[in-house]
């Protein structure tokens, strides 16, 4: 598999994933992802991008507050 920007290689590996939803930042550790050992751009499995919706969703009608960091794998099960 190959990069969409600059054709290198990509890997499986894990991430970071970060959202601004209004007056919060949401940081979820440890996604699985497709990344790209060359330019290092990230991509996710319509899976992986399913659940990190409903993570993100979850977060913002739960938690009132300014940063919140999760781990995908607590989330995901």
């Amino acid at each position: 598999m190959n990069c969409f920007f600059c054709k290198g290689t990509i890997k499986e590996g894990f991430s970071s994933y970060t959202a601004d939803i209004d007056d919060c930042v949401i940081v979820v550790k440890k996604v699985p992802a497709y990344i790209c050992n060359q330019c290092g751009e990230k991509s996710y499995s319509d899976n992986v991008a399913r659940q990190l919706e409903k993570i993100i969703k979850q977060i913002t009608n739960s938690v009132k507050t300014e940063v919140a960091i999760v781990s995908y794998s607590d989330k995901a099960a």
